[in-house]
């Protein structure tokens, strides 16, 4: 059992959708297969604003963001799809997109967007995009199944959030795949369904995550990410013109690369297979001979002790004072609460050793929502003078050393400092892991 995803990039027009046919079918001849697809390029950003212009009560933006997007489904099918084969997916999708405005419609008379409609409205683009693929295969002549990934993926919600229920989603995975004779499946990404049977998503990036669950729930021998970059890089090629492919990388060292702003793999994607040690290969469908990255659990020993440099811009630096910090119980759990409750995530924490200032690092476009959130909070303790009010600072980045080999080797962060002091840039905050 073999998982592939495609990214949206790959599957934006019928050219690159050939493509991605070419891939599965060499694949297809070692194991059973299942292709895990995100919407097309660029669908779920015109999805949301389609669903905002209908909250705004803007019906005609709605209407034509609308037709825009089935235009542009329309000619895929045209373009891929054999003409014998095209009335029905063409009756399928006509089908999917007048549900589609129906909601909208719903949205646009009670001009309230809630998160479940917005979450509806998301998920036609992973359901469209694969049943078109499905239907490439299936004119080719081979047996093949589409599944829906809602029927598989299984959340809760805790905490404002859609927390997956990994138990019954094995269960779902395994009475969907196993036992069954056919060899190559399609799979919406990014969706899933709560207890109630209704629509939920996986977040940005969610695709990866539905991918990177079935792979897991099912013990697959590998899972292959197919991206439009060959692999994870050794900087971001747009600022470092000579980045280089990362051939070999642990689970960890890729996991703090991804969350300090390397993009190619979606964060949560690597927990699960970190157990059942499945490995994860990076590649890029433009380039299907390269050798892309292999994520796995003892990578080949690197020459450099530093795998990659990584960055994160647009955030926000947090700061929470008062010499009456260290007499507050349970203070930095109420803090953290705070921002949990308020759909806040953190980028990075780091606390001086007087215990008198926090540092949190969060997305700028979180700072209002987190400053009232920490000092409604505390707002006894800052009438008091115990806590100051929470400072805001916007405008800083975070530059990231990920290496599994540098806590034997010093003079690295040194080094880093170094080159950043040369070029006037002022360290705010500084936090090492003990890997």
């Amino acid at each position: 059992m073999q998982v592939l995803k495609f990214g949206g990039t790959s599957v934006a027009n019928s050219a690159n959708i050939n493509r991605v046919v070419d891939i599965v079918l060499r694949v297809l001849e070692e194991d059973k297969t299942i292709v895990v697809a995100s919407a097309i390029g660029g669908a779920t950003d015109m999805l949301v604003e389609i669903g905002k212009a209908a909250e705004s009560a803007d019906k005609e933006r709605y209407e034509q963001g609308l037709q825009d997007l089935e235009i542009r489904h329309m000619t895929i099918i045209d373009e891929l799809i054999p003409k014998d084969f095209q009335e029905d997916i063409r009756t399928e999708i006509v089908a999917l997109f007048k549900e589609l405005r129906g909601i909208c419609k719903g949205v646009y008379r009670i001009q309230e967007l809630s998160m479940r409609s917005m979450d509806l409205i998301m998920s036609y683009g992973e359901i469209i995009s694969t049943k078109i693929i499905y239907t490439k295969f299936l004119s080719m002549g081979l047996g093949c199944k589409w599944v829906d990934g809602r029927e598989i993926v299984r959340t809760r919600h805790e905490h404002s959030q859609n927390v997956v229920d990994m138990a019954l989603t094995k269960e779902n995975a395994t009475n969907a795949f196993i036992g069954n004779r056919t060899k190559l499946f399609f799979v919406p990404g990014f969706v899933a369904s709560n207890e109630m049977g209704r629509t939920t998503t996986l977040g940005r990036g969610g695709s990866d995550y539905t991918a990177s669950l079935i792979a897991a729930s099912l013990g697959a021998r590998r899972l292959e990410i197919w991206t439009d970059v060959s692999g994870m890089m050794t900087a971001d090629p747009h600022i470092v013109p000579n980045a280089k492919t990362i051939e070999y990388i642990s689970y960890r060292e890729a996991l703090e690369l991804s969350h300090f702003g390397a993009k190619v793999v979606y964060p949560p994607t690597i927990q699960p297979l970190v157990a059942k040690g499945i490995p994860i290969i990076v590649k890029n469908t433009f380039d299907p001979q390269g050798k892309g990255t292999l994520i796995e659990s003892n990578p080949p020993e690197s020459k450099s002790n530093i795998k990659g440099i990584s960055s994160s811009n647009s955030l926000a630096l947090l700061s929470m004072e008062g010499s009456g910090m260290v007499g507050i119980p349970g203070y930095s759990s109420r803090f953290f609460d705070a921002l949990s409750k308020n759909e806040i995530n953190i980028v990075l924490i780091t606390q001086a050793s007087s215990v008198h200032t926090m540092l949190v690092v969060i997305d700028e476009a979180d700072a209002v929502k987190a400053k009232k959130a920490v000092d409604d909070l505390f707002a006894y303790e800052i009438s008091l003078g115990k806590l100051e009010p929470l400072k805001v600072e916007k405008g800083f980045s975070i530059i990231s050393l990920v290496g599994d080999g540098m806590k034997s080797q010093s003079g690295a962060s040194g080094r880093m400092f170094d080159a950043l002091g040369r070029k006037g840039i002022t360290i705010r905050a500084i936090a090492q892991g003990s890997s």
